[in-house]
């Protein structure tokens, strides 16, 4: 899991595209 620290992984871009999602839905709204 640690092979490689500075590149994301797809899970972690996933989770950090979503949370920036729903910040951009609440500021919307």
């Amino acid at each position: 899991m640690l092979r490689n620290q500075r590149s994301f992984t797809l899970i972690e871009l996933l989770v950090v595209i979503a949370i920036l999602a729903i910040l951009a839905v609440a500021v919307v709204l």
